[in-house]
């Protein structure tokens, strides 16, 4: 049966004859090897001794084929599916073992010769070894065969053992191989599945590419996801409320303009009544929330500029979307601000004020003018349980100009202020005050533009004015209190000075609320000036010069002995003059052409010089006459030129004339 199958599937049929013939001549070692490698169980060339070979001795008839055959068969099959073309048919060399004629090789010509050509009469083995034993003439004539016919008989046997494993193994590869090509069938016709899936889905991404770029912004400026409607409704005041306020505004414009256009969506229409709602939502909660902070505004001992910069500041979207909403509710929030703040700035601006009052100031009056008896301030006191003032030279300009040239804009504390034992000069009250003011106006000018940023230009202003009227009234009030009475001009033009400074500030601040404070603080202290100026003129007008050199000798340098009447030495006055004019030079280093301060100072000298005319007519002859007024002159111009500026060179060549004139003489 084996030999049918294999001649079905490899060769074609033949005759297969009878049995007549021995074996002997089949025995082939390339033809046992050739036949094993073609099954996949070959064996090498040294394997020969389990091959067909009628004269191998007894030893290699022992050896198991089938045994080899098989370790030779379990690792060969599981690779080759068909036997290397070089190899010769396996059907054809079984045939040719088991007696079909077949052409033999060249090289087993010469083996062939020395075997014994046996006459098996088409019988089979067995029946031909019976055959032998009924004929004892016969088997004493093979008697010499027998052994050597057990051997083949038993490779035989071996051989059929080896091919049925053979064929075994072959079956099972050929299992093997068929569940293979079946799963292989299947894992293909799998693989076109996906490929067939792939490439409709592949479709259908790019059909829904296509229907997002037309449709994406289309539902983009209509939609609304939940966390924004969860913020509007119920999230804290915070970045993510203000964004949300943003996409709620967008999307609200977004549907307006498609509900009035021709092409209305049913989209469009359902939303809007939902942002309806989350703008009055959210314009509730914005009202509750700044009328919250306002209220905070009104604690006490509250720092305004912490809630200004941590709520109103930091979420200044706020009024903004509130304005545009509702814009009466906006208007009611801005002036509930205005009062509050109002309240708050006139609440600790009179406390300031109350403690810059304690401040103890020099008391420049009638009796420190340039012609007046530095003799007369001491009878004052003289009798009274009253204490003396403190020392001090309003001729003097000093230190005070510091305040000028400092570019320190800190203001006193009113604590400092409250327990200062000090006596300054009225412009440190002044200039403290308004530096206070100048802060806390630009501060809440940058506030309530950011905050209200809605409102116009001339509304903001206004807004500030209204907050920081108390305040006005209050340093006006102050202004008047310090320089009513005063003859200190040196005081009053560091003030006017500062108030120019001040206009500056707020111009570098583009504050201009403060522009009309400031014009009518210059309104207050230019008057005066000229006022204090005059009483200094009017001084020098009064002081004695008749013949009787006793009154005019007090105020000499060297003081009034017998010979005072001859002195040519500078007179006190001359010193007060010098000083004073120095200071009022200083101050005004960069003075305007248009300011009055001009004017004032030539009547002064004019007044100085006719003072000096009289007094030097009680010096004696000409020569001593022009001597002292050389003296005087010469002091005067020795003190002011260090001074700088347009009117400093004036007066300084004017004077440098008169000393030239009278040292000439």
């Amino acid at each position: 049966m084996w030999l049918d199958r294999f001649s079905n599937t490899s060769t074609p049929t033949s005759n297969t004859p009878s049995r007549y013939r021995s074996p002997a001549p089949r025995r082939d070692n390339q033809l046992a090897s050739t036949q094993r490698n073609g099954l996949g169980i070959g064996v090498g060339r040294n394997a020969s001794s389990a091959s067909i070979d009628l004269p191998s001795s007894a030893a290699s008839s022992n050896v198991s084929l089938p045994l080899l055959q098989r370790r030779q068969t379990g690792s060969a099959l599981r690779h080759e599916q068909r036997p290397p073309q070089d190899v010769p048919d396996p059907v054809a060399l079984l045939k040719g073992i088991l007696g079909a004629p077949q052409p033999q090789p060249q090289q087993q010509e010469a083996n062939e010769k020395d075997l014994v050509d046996i006459d098996f009469a088409g019988l089979s083995l067995e029946h031909y070894l019976q055959k032998e034993d009924d004929s004892p003439h016969e088997q004493r004539a093979m008697s010499g065969d027998v052994g050597t016919a057990q051997l083949y008989k038993k490779k035989y046997e071996d051989l059929h053992g080896s091919i049925t494993a053979a064929d075994e193994v072959l079956a099972s590869v050929e299992s093997y191989l068929t569940n293979f090509k079946a799963e292989l069938g299947q894992v293909s016709a799998e693989i076109e599945s996906l490929q067939a899936r792939s490439v409709q889905l592949n479709a259908q991404l790019d059909n829904r590419r296509k229907v997002e770029k037309l449709l994406g912004p289309a539902v983009e400026e209509i939609s609304l996801s939940p966390h924004t409607v969860r913020a509007i409704a119920e999230g804290p005041i915070d970045d993510n409320f203000a964004k949300a306020l943003t996409e709620i505004e967008a999307r609200h414009m977004s549907v307006i303009v498609k509900t009035k256009s021709d092409s209305q969506t049913k989209a469009a229409d359902d939303i809007k009544p939902l942002l309806d709602d989350l703008k009055t939502r959210a314009v509730q909660r914005i009202r509750d929330y700044l009328v919250s902070q306002i209220k905070a505004l009104r604690s006490p001992n509250v720092n305004a500029q912490v809630i200004q910069q941590q709520t109103f500041l930091k979420h200044k979207e706020l009024y903004p979307f509130l304005s545009r909403n509702n814009k009466q509710l906006a208007d009611g929030i801005a002036q509930a601000y205005t009062y509050t703040m109002r309240w708050y700035y006139q609440s600790n601006f009179a406390r300031y004020n109350t403690a810059l009052a304690k401040l103890s100031v020099h008391a420049i009056d009638q009796n420190d003018l340039l012609g007046s008896d530095p003799s007369a301030r001491k009878q004052n006191f003289v009798g009274t349980s009253k204490a003396a003032s403190t020392p001090h030279d309003a001729f003097n300009l000093g230190r005070r100009a510091d305040y000028l040239k400092s570019k320190d804009d800190r203001a006193l504390p009113s604590h400092l202020a409250e327990d200062n034992k000090m006596t300054s000069y009225l412009e440190v009250p002044f200039r403290n005050f308004n530096q206070v003011l100048l802060d806390n106006l630009s501060a809440e000018y940058s506030v309530i533009t950011e905050l209200f940023s809605t409102n116009t230009y001339h509304q903001v202003s206004r807004r500030v004015a209204e907050i920081f009227e108390p305040i006005f009234t209050m340093g006006h009030s102050l202004t008047k209190r310090l320089v009513e009475s005063t003859t200190d001009s040196l005081g009053i033009l560091i003030c006017i000075r500062l108030t120019q400074h001040f206009a500056f500030e707020t111009q570098k601040r583009k504050v201009p609320v403060m522009d009309d404070y400031i014009n009518y603080t210059n309104i207050l202290l230019w008057p005066r000036f000229q006022k204090a100026m005059d009483l200094h003129v009017e001084s020098l007008r009064k002081v004695p010069t008749s013949s009787n050199r006793g009154a005019a000798a007090a105020f000499s340098l060297v003081g009034g002995s017998g010979n005072a009447s001859s002195t040519v030495a500078p007179h006190a006055i001359t010193q007060r003059f010098g000083q004073f004019m120095h200071g009022i030079l200083t101050l005004s280093a960069n003075a305007g052409d248009d300011e009055p301060l001009s004017h004032s100072l030539g009547r002064l000298r004019a007044e100085y010089e006719a003072l000096m005319g009289k007094l030097a007519k009680g010096a004696g002859d000409a020569s001593k006459r022009g001597r002292f007024l050389y003296n005087n002159y010469s002091l005067v111009s020795t003190i002011i030129s260090d001074t700088q500026g347009k009117l400093a060179e004036e007066q300084k060549e004017y004077f440098g004339s008169l000393v030239m004139n009278f040292k000439n003489r």
